[in-house]
């Protein structure tokens, strides 16, 4: 299964390469050109004589962490890659740079922390990571000071059409984007997977400005609140229903008309859809949409509990819907949709 494999790869900010291999290898009885950029990006060619130009971008690039520091007793210290909350780090498995060296984020035992201690979050700098070295040196046969740091998350189904993994922020949105594709249009199609998204969407604006495209669809994983202790009225979006349209986030302003067509098709074709209910956030749509000239764009996403922690949660029909619907758009686009 390719969200599978997209999920497992080693991938975060600045380190996207196995995910780029997985990527093409998937890709390439259907794509005739790629073009990769000095950032890193991966950018699909659909080519066609005719129609407006079409960018497709979604990320690969996870949140992680970086080897900072080595002490005297093998323990490595670390600093954050993306938007990681601390409370998501401790005890959790871990692999460590090119070696994928196994370790554990361990913390100071509950029994040794003073009383305040024990009620506040450990912060991420009185962390570290134990790969099971008993000194410095012994340490740095196997990791080196700036080694990228990802958790060791195994992919699975479970309980009803769900599955559970690690980076589905945005692995979901390049799976979607693999599968879209797979199929051929009659206008000029560049699927961009994009680099650095987590530290301030770095590569989406270099792809665009390459690409130069009439539109622009970003596809995302994000957040689901639908969970105990949240209000529905306040749930940003929710398993099961279907795929999340962005009408405003705190990069971009979505097209009306692109997003009123998505809700045409997906009404015409009895596919659930959602708003998402929240102005929180960013995703690629930020720099695409201010790129050249500016850019029309649209975020569709699928929704995801847990994102940017070790182990995130989705429900397949949304994950299948929103490619339905991707589709769709591009088909309507073929039959003479315009901004």
């Amino acid at each position: 299964m390719l969200l599978k494999r997209l999920s497992e790869a080693f991938g975060p900010s600045g380190q996207e390469q196995d995910v780029r291999a997985v990527l093409q290898e998937e890709l390439n009885d259907y794509i005739s050109e790629w073009k990769r950029d000095a950032l890193g990006n991966l950018i699909a060619v659909k080519p066609a004589s005719s129609g407006p130009r079409v960018m497709l971008a979604a990320h690969m690039d996870e949140c992680g962490l970086m080897v900072t520091h080595v002490d005297g007793a093998g323990l490595l210290h670390f600093r954050k890659v993306g938007g990681l909350d601390d409370r998501v780090l401790v005890s959790k498995s871990v692999v460590v740079g090119k070696k994928r060296v196994a370790g554990v984020i361990g913390a100071k035992a509950i029994h040794l922390q003073k009383p305040q201690e024990r009620t506040q979050v450990i912060p991420h700098n009185s962390l570290y990571i134990d790969i099971g070295a008993k000194s410095k040196e012994e340490a740095l046969k196997m990791v080196n000071i700036g080694d990228y740091v990802v958790f060791d998350t195994k992919f699975g189904e479970f309980g009803t059409g769900m599955v559970k993994g690690k980076a589905f922020d945005d692995r979901a949105g390049c799976a979607v984007l693999a599968e879209v594709l797979k199929e051929d249009y009659s206008m000029p199609v560049y699927g961009a997977f994009t680099v650095q998204e987590e530290i301030g969407l770095r590569g989406a604006g270099v792809a665009a400005y390459a690409v130069d495209p009439d539109l622009a669809i970003v596809l995302e994983g994000t957040t689901c609140n639908d969970v105990s202790g949240a209000d529905e009225h306040g749930y940003c979006t929710h398993l099961g229903g279907g795929p999340a349209i962005t009408v405003m986030d705190a990069s971009a302003i979505s097209n009306k008309k692109m997003v009123a067509e998505l809700v045409r098709l997906a009404e015409e074709h009895n596919i659930p859809y959602q708003f998402k209910r929240s102005i929180t956030g960013g995703s690629d749509a930020g720099r695409i949409n201010v790129s050249r000239d500016g850019v029309p764009v649209v975020v569709v996403s699928v929704p995801c509990r847990y994102i940017h922690s070790p182990v995130s949660v989705l429900q397949l029909s949304d994950f299948e819907h929103t490619i339905a619907l991707v589709k769709l758009f591009l088909r309507s686009i073929e039959g003479g949709f315009r901004v």
